[in-house]
């Protein structure tokens, strides 16, 4: 079975198996989208109001910025995986609760064993806090590091701003450009390292 299908497969049964609340109040199942062999995996906080309607990560605003980013430095969503932490929208686009996070963990943990990227991008404090736990995205971001997370093993993480964050605070936008240009070094470093 080549890897698209097992990422489906595991995307199906998850759903059917989790057992978080936000399940309840959700029109979509918002799992993840794009290439079961990418090198890159970023991982929002929850969908929102857009992507709960349509069952895809990162299709607002928010989205768009990133498809830009990502054009900028010659990828595009084919070539890398996202998702969100929670994988159902939470009521009025609230932050999710600690056990929201907690029962959509090992469906996070399940697709990015299975992709085995090289690099995880967590985007926004949100996704930071469940890889990084009491680091600030401000101090964090635009920095790597190689971690040791429960469930994951040791890997390589890039954090970033959030894209919707930038939309709100203008400042942010050219410091996320910034950051962002520097992906395709990063990956190149870890690549070698292999």
């Amino acid at each position: 079975m080549n890897k698209k299908r097992e990422l489906q497969k595991l995307n199906t049964s998850m759903h059917e198996m989790c057992t978080c609340k936000l399940k309840a109040t959700a029109i979509n199942v918002v799992s993840g989208k794009g290439s079961a062999d990418a090198d890159i995996v970023f991982i929002g906080e929850a969908p929102g109001k857009k992507e709960d309607e349509k069952g895809e990560p990162f299709i607002g605003a928010a989205g768009k910025f990133l498809d830009e980013m990502l054009g900028s430095v010659k990828l595009s969503r084919e070539d890398i995986y996202i998702t969100n932490v929670v994988k159902y929208r939470p009521p009025d686009n609230r932050d999710p609760s600690p056990q929201e996070v907690e029962d959509c963990w090992m469906w996070l943990c399940g697709q990015i064993d299975l992709i085995d990227p090289l690099l995880i991008v967590p985007l926004g404090r949100h996704a930071l806090e469940r890889f990084v736990p009491g680091q600030k995205i401000s101090e964090a971001h635009g920095n790597s590091f190689r971690r040791e997370v429960s469930g994951l093993g040791s890997r390589d993480y890039f954090a970033l701003y959030h894209p919707a964050a930038a939309l709100y605070n203008g400042s942010l936008r050219e410091t996320l450009i910034k950051d962002f240009s520097t992906v395709p070094k990063l990956l190149e470093k870890i690549k070698k390292k292999k």
